[in-house]
């Protein structure tokens, strides 16, 4: 969550929530410690995404 809201907050690219989201579990996979779907799958956006 925290790569998640950095990237919020920096507006990197002008990514949408879901792409944010999406940047968020791919960092998250590519890490040997987090790679398991626990860490990352319970995330979801509700509302208003886009």
């Amino acid at each position: 969550m925290t790569e998640f809201y950095r990237s919020l907050s920096q507006q990197k690219q002008n990514m949408s929530k879901a792409e944010s989201l999406r940047q968020a579990q791919l960092k998250l996979l590519k890490d040997p410690n987090y790679q398991h779907p626990f860490y990352w799958s319970p995330f979801i956006l509700i509302g208003h995404w886009l």
